[in-house]
């Protein structure tokens, strides 16, 4: 459902929710070996990041990315609308440009409950409420 770069956009934030602040800074190489993306490809998803407020980045021999504590108030919605914008949730999965609610495709009465319940858990979470089930052992990210 999520294409490639919201996936590796939401494995980048969470792995700077757990492992940055705003003295422990990341570098995108860092990011791109821990979370396996090409340092290129995740380097321009973080810079897209920042320009949207999401995460923080300082330039520098200091510097790199990090999460203030505005940026862990961020709804994980926000990544996925900044990627791959809001018609995810209202675009068939079959890709028929034609389908709604009355004339849904094969799929679209099995699969609405589902996409509502994840627009919902993504609206309703933010950065922090996942990093929080990391820390917690309620659920995993490899790092």
């Amino acid at each position: 459902m999520f294409s490639n770069s919201v996936k590796y956009a939401l494995n980048a934030v969470l792995y700077l929710a757990i492992n940055a602040n705003g003295s422990q800074k990341i570098l995108a190489r860092d990011i791109s070996e821990a979370i396996a993306v090409p340092k290129a490809y995740i380097a321009k998803l973080l810079q897209e990041l920042v320009r949207h407020n999401i995460i923080s980045s300082e330039r520098g021999p200091k510097g790199g990315f990090y999460l203030t504590e505005a940026n862990r108030k961020v709804p994980m919605i926000k990544i996925v609308e900044m990627i791959d914008g809001e018609e995810l949730f209202k675009s068939c999965v079959l890709g028929l440009e034609h389908c709604n609610e009355a004339k849904p495709c094969p799929l679209h009465e099995k699969i609405s409950p589902y996409r509502w319940s994840l627009l919902t858990a993504l609206e309703f979470n933010t950065i922090q409420d996942f990093a929080d089930e990391i820390s917690e052992h309620k659920s995993y990210l490899p790092q």
